[in-house]
C-alpha cells in the first residue's frame, strides 16, 4: 500500500511509514523509498568542500558567490553553488570564471585547513563503521553492512545522522547516496545536492539506468564518450545491445566493465585496508591544446587533487608521473624518482612541470595526467634533502609550521604570501 512506504525525517532522524510531514517534529524534509531500510552501501561527499570551509570561517562570504583558486596558476579549484549557477566550474581558467561571475569573491586555497577538517569528518565516519574507503579529502565510500544492530538504527538513518552531525559540529554540509553497490551509491550521491539524500534500490536499478548518458559510467570521459558515440553508443541502454565478448573485443577491459555496469552490476568491495599502488588524476580537453599556460594550470589542479588523496589516505609517494596523450592518441608517460617520498602538492607540481617543459614541443595534447606511486606511510614524507629542488625543505618545513600555528591559534592565524597574489 502507498501509505506503507518507509520514510525518514532528515531533521529529527525519525523513521516512520506513510505520507505527509514528520509525525514527531512536523518537518517537511522527509525522504521516502521502498528499500529505505535495506540498502547498506553508501557514498558521501561534502558540498563544494573548499568553498564551504571558507564560508564557515568567514561568515561575510556566506551569501556571496565564492571561488576558491586564482594565483599564478590561474584556475578555479572549486566554486560555491551560487557561483555554479553562473556557470563557474572547477578547472575553469580564472579569466573565464571572472567573466561569468564578475561579482564573485575569490580566495586562495588553504590546504592545511582543508586537511584538518577532513580528519574531523573521517573521525565521524569511523564512528559508524571500520569499512571506510576514502577517495579524497571530502569523499568516501562506507559499507554499513551489519551496523544496524551496533547502532540500533538502519544505515539510511545512520547516514542522515552523520551528515547532520558534520553540519552541526564541523559546519560543513554534505550529501550522500545509498544503494546495493559502489557504482550506484556514487551516482545516487550526485542526484540531490547540496544537503541531499538519494537512494537507488535493487528493484529500480534497470529502470533508473535506462536512457542515462553513457558518461555517467566511471571512466567514460569526453574522449572515450566520443569513441563510443562514433560506434552508436550514446546511452547506457545502447550498451545492452552488445554481447559481452563484442564489447571486450572492441574496448578491452573497459568493455567488460561497460557490460556489467550497464546492468547495474558492481562487485567491488569497500575496503579500508586495500593496498594502494598509486594515486593519479587526469583530465581530457574538449579541444587539443599546446598552450603552456593552460597546461600549467591543469597541472597544478591535478597535483592538488593527487596531494589531497594522498593526505586523505595518509600516504606519500617516491615517484611522480606525468601522462600526456597527443592529438593522434599516442600516449606519453614520463616519471621521476624523488629523494624522499612526498605528499605535497607543490612538490608534485614542481617535478611534473619539469617533465612537461621537456615534452611541450610534441603537443598539442588532448589529455594530461599526474600520478604518485611507490607509496608508503606519510611518516616518511619529505624527510630527505633534494639536490634538484633546493627549496623543497623550506616549503615542507613552512607547511608543517603553518599547520601547527593554525591548530593552536585558528585557521586564519597565518596566511601564505602566495595567497596575496
Amino acid at each position: 500500500m502507498k501509505n506503507a512506504i518507509p520514510a525518514l525525517c532528515r531533521d529529527c532522524i525519525t523513521g516512520f511509514s506513510g505520507m505527509g510531514r514528520c509525525p514527531d517534529c512536523g518537518s517537511p524534509r522527509v525522504y521516502r523509498h521502498a528499500e529505505l531500510w535495506q540498502l547498506n552501501i553508501a557514498h558521501m561527499d561534502c558540498d563544494a568542500f573548499y568553498a564551504s570551509v571558507e564560508k564557515r570561517d568567514n561568515p561575510d562570504l556566506r551569501d556571496k558567490p565564492l571561488i576558491v583558486g586564482g594565483g599564478k596558476r590561474g584556475v578555479v579549484t572549486t566554486a560555491c553553488y551560487i557561483a555554479r549557477i553562473k556557470g563557474v566550474r572547477s578547472a575553469m581558467p580564472m579569466f573565464q570564471a571572472r567573466k561569468l561571475c564578475p561579482e564573485a569573491e575569490i580566495v586562495p586555497p588553504r590546504m592545511a585547513v582543508y586537511v584538518e577538517v577532513s580528519k574531523q569528518i573521517r573521525a565521524l565516519m569511523d564512528g559508524l563503521t571500520p569499512m571506510v574507503e576514502p577517495l579524497s579529502l571530502d569523499e568516501a565510500f562506507l559499507d554499513l553492512t551489519g551496523t544496524t544492530r551496533l547502532h540500533n538504527t538502519p544505515p539510511a538513518a545512520q547516514m542522515a545522522r552523520l551528515v547532520k552531525r558534520i553540519e552541526n559540529e564541523i559546519g560543513i554540509t554534505g550529501s550522500f547516496g545509498l544503494s546495493h553497490n559502489k557504482f550506484l551509491a556514487k551516482i545516487a550521491s550526485d542526484l540531490d545536492k547540496p544537503r541531499g539524500m538519494s537512494l537507488i534500490g535493487k528493484a529500480e536499478t534497470a529502470e533508473f539506468l535506462h536512457g542515462k548518458p553513457v558518461g555517467m559510467i566511471w571512466g567514460v570521459g569526453p574522449a572515450f564518450r566520443q569513441t563510443l558515440g562514433r560506434d552508436g553508443i550514446h546511452t547506457i541502454s545502447d550498451i545492452l545491445r552488445y554481447e559481452k565478448a563484442d564489447l571486450a573485443r572492441k574496448y578491452g577491459d573497459m568493455g567488460l566493465r561497460l557490460w556489467h555496469l550497464a546492468r547495474g552490476q558492481d562487485y567491488r568491495k569497500i575496503s579500508s585496508t586495500t593496498k594502494i599502488k598509486s594515486i593519479s588524476n587526469e583530465t581530457t580537453f574538449f579541444e587539443d591544446t599546446g598552450n603552456n599556460a593552460i597546461l600549467d594550470g591543469h597541472l597544478w589542479r591535478l597535483s592538488v587533487k593527487v596531494s589531497d588523496r594522498a593526505k586523505a589516505k595518509d600516504m606519500a609517494g617516491m615517484v611522480v608521473t606525468l601522462k600526456l596523450k597527443k592529438s593522434n592518441f599516442q600516449s606519453l608517460s614520463r616519471r621521476i624518482t624523488l629523494h624522499s617520498p612526498t605528499q605535497l602538492a607543490d612538490t608534485i607540481y614542481y617535478y611534473a612541470t619539469r617533465m612537461l617543459q621537456k615534452e611541450l614541443s610534441q603537443g598539442p595534447f588532448r589529455l594530461i595526467g599526474v600520478g604518485l606511486s611507490n607509496l608508503c606511510k606519510n611518516e616518511l614524507a619529505d624527510t630527505m634533502p633534494d639536490l634538484l629542488d633546493h627549496n623543497a625543505p623550506i616549503r615542507s618545513a613552512a607547511e608543517a609550521a603553518t599547520d601547527k600555528i593554525r591548530q593552536k591559534f585558528g585557521a586564519d592565524a597565518i596566511t601564505k604570501g602566495r595567497s596575496l597574489k
